[in-house]
């Protein structure tokens, strides 16, 4: 007899994770379907860091709503949350304009601008010669990506019943109907979040959004002496041009103009500085962002020491030992942050094209599955449906 659900997921990344938990939580009978054996994209190669503060002002509100599940969640699914927090330290006047001018803002609440002297004391491993100010932000978490994910999925299992298919490529979706190499799904509505994979399932849409693919670069210093703790996810200058909540303030032109002229390699990699801290003390570090239909898979020393140039010029990191490296992929598009597309009335194409996806997808699968299910706005995006 073959089995029928309310909702068939494809893809179990966070993406399609979140949708399930949204859907499980209406008390719909879920089934999700994945490729692979086990998690291994870009939903466990990031921070695990849940971003409120820097965030766009079409996603900051979402950011509140998915840190707010994440909140609630990871006690139930055995998730530690590593720790709390998000300190930007900026180095330059310009850099400080635009943090005083963010912290003016209604996206601002509950943040802290932060004097020289104040942030090295909050942020004791600050370097402090060049130190001009700090902006605090209360709202940020940090999960351990590696393991938080298959533990999302061990719980939606366990508590919820989502029924996993892994092990199996979906090859058409048709309103109700998912074929896949293994069995047909049967399910009364369909969301399907694909990830990096941009040509097996609806190419013409990430066509229409101009989606391409980002490599990022990543890597993890061995563990620091246990009194050296950090106290908060830390970023740099260069989150202020990056970050649209930031980048949108009036001062980020002349901040990106000061960066330019004064380090122009960290624009040629794309470079973005965060560094948080693990469970057993180690540092991972990052990024860089490399864009294209089909990024080369090789991994860059020379980004890598750009990288680490800039956490050690930000930060006093006693062991630089580096355990790991690793890269990356992610859908990205500078058309939009995310899409929702409803190709018929009971299936969802959604993407997450910014790279936020642990910071948005909770509270963006609740909009998508209160309108499937129909009391919501259709959450929608830049372009037109199909």
């Amino acid at each position: 007899m073959t089995a029928r659900y309310d909702l068939a997921v494809v893809g179990a990344g966070i993406v399609g994770l979140a949708h399930a938990l949204a859907a499980s939580r209406r008390g719909l009978r879920v089934a999700v379907i994945d490729r692979d054996s086990r998690a291994n994209g870009a939903s466990i190669r990031n921070f695990g860091f849940i971003t409120v503060t820097g965030q766009s002002a079409q996603t900051w509100a979402r950011a509140f709503v998915t840190r707010r599940i994440w909140e609630e969640l990871a006690p139930q699914a055995g998730i530690p949350i590593v720790h709390r927090n998000e300190c930007v330290i900026v180095h330059s006047p310009e850099a400080l304009a635009v943090l005083e001018e963010f912290v003016a803002t209604h996206m601002g609440a509950g943040c802290e601008l932060l004097a020289a002297r104040e942030a090295v004391k909050r942020v004791p491993m600050a370097r402090p010669k060049s130190v001009s100010g700090a902006l605090w932000s209360p709202h940020e978490l940090r999960v351990e990506p590696r393991t938080a994910i298959p533990a999302l999925a061990a719980y939606l299992e366990k508590r919820w019943n989502v029924t996993f298919q892994r092990k199996a490529a979906v090859r058409a979706v048709s309103a109700t109907v998912v074929e896949t190499t293994n069995e047909t799904f049967h399910a009364e509505r369909v969301v399907v979040a694909p990830g990096p994979d941009l040509v097996t399932l609806f190419p013409e849409v990430h066509a229409q959004h101009g989606v391409r693919l980002c490599k990022l670069q990543m890597l993890r210093l061995a563990p620091q002496p246990p009194s050296w703790r950090l106290p908060a996810s830390i970023m740099s200058d260069f989150a202020l041009v990056r970050y649209k909540g930031f980048s949108a303030q009036p001062a980020a032109a002349a901040l990106r103009k000061h960066l330019e002229k004064a380090e122009p390699w960290i624009f040629e990699y794309g470079i973005h500085l965060i560094v948080v801290q693990s469970e057993d003390g180690s540092l991972v570090i990052g990024d860089s962002h490399d864009y294209g239909a089909t990024p080369d898979p090789f991994y860059s020393h020379e980004i890598e020491e750009a990288i680490l140039q800039l956490a050690h010029g930000v930060l006093d990191i006693p062991n630089r030992e580096v355990m790991e490296r690793w890269i990356g992929i992610y859908p990205q598009s500078e058309q939009c942050e995310w899409f929702v597309v409803a190709p018929d009335t009971q299936t969802r194409i959604v993407q997450v094209t910014t790279g936020n996806g642990m910071s948005t997808a909770f509270g963006l699968a609740e909009e998508v599955i209160a309108e499937l299910c129909g009391d919501a706005t259709f959450a929608g995006s830049s372009k037109p449906e199909l």
